[in-house]
């Protein structure tokens, strides 16, 4: 835990009126956390009533939008010490060939802008007052190709290099940033993808909530600028291999050489 008690402490949620989004949110609040909500809607996610929630209307792509919201959250709050990007898109299965351009684009602007906007607004806010932490919610489509989900995949790869230049660039500010891939939790998003038609088993959310806490309370500062997966990692390994340290390009996008003698390894 920080110096500070969770209850002088604030969050900002982006995408928090449902899905993965609500879940943080409601994390975040039962941890005793205030919480700025960000959504087009400026919806209340459910089970929020009487907690220390504002919703705020904000396209999460729209520079001013963003500037102006977060600019109200510090009038509102005078502090934002997490922000957890997790607002997203994801485009029709099909390949590349067959995209419709705007809509494969606009999940680049939505999974890409949209962080880079936030953090670019939020950060120096953390930065005067001593810092702050960044959690995108990524994927483990960042780390791979796909053939039918060509935007999503490249957008989740991108997002882990901003993930990667705020945890280089706000080490001497103390900005951390994470990327948290939530698995696959049950949402209106992963019930409308191919990809998961039929299944019936998801990542428990309390893996997510327990995953997202444990790195906005500084559990997990070790893994600054790298990759934690809720539902397959083990909390209590994660919690010792920070503590321990991870060696150069563990948990993180790297090119893998063919061998010692490749040029580029």
């Amino acid at each position: 835990m920080t110096s500070e008690t969770a209850s002088d402490r604030v969050a900002v949620v982006t995408g928090a009126s449902r899905g993965i989004g609500a879940h943080l949110t409601r994390a975040l609040l039962g941890a005793g956390w205030r919480v700025a909500g960000f959504s087009r809607s400026g919806g209340t996610p459910e089970g929020v009533e009487g907690m220390p929630f504002e919703a705020f209307s904000c396209d999460v792509t729209d520079e001013q939008a963003v500037d102006g919201t977060v600019a109200d959250v510090m009038e509102r709050y005078g502090r934002i010490d997490l922000l957890v990007n997790n607002a997203g898109a994801v485009e029709p299965e099909v390949p590349l060939w067959e995209a419709d351009a705007d809509a494969w684009w606009q999940v680049m602007v939505v999974n890409v802008r949209g962080p880079f906007l936030l953090t670019r607004a939020v950060v120096p806010h953390m930065i005067a007052a001593g810092g702050g932490r960044v959690i995108n919610l990524n994927s483990g489509s960042g780390t791979r190709e796909s053939a039918l989900l060509t935007s999503y995949h490249a957008s989740k790869s991108a997002l882990a290099r901003l993930t990667g230049g705020v945890a280089l660039a706000g080490a001497e500010h103390g900005v951390l940033a994470f990327d948290l891939a939530p698995g696959v939790i049950e949402s209106d998003m992963t019930h409308s993808m191919e990809l998961h038609r039929g299944r019936t088993e998801w990542t428990d959310p309390e893996d997510l909530k327990a995953l997202a806490l444990a790195l906005a309370d500084g559990e997990l500062d070790g893994f600054n600028g790298r990759f934690v997966r809720a539902g397959t990692d083990d909390l209590d390994e994660l919690r010792r291999r920070s503590r321990s340290g991870l060696g150069e390009g563990e948990r993180m996008l790297r090119l893998r050489p063919w061998g010692d003698d490749d040029p580029v390894g």
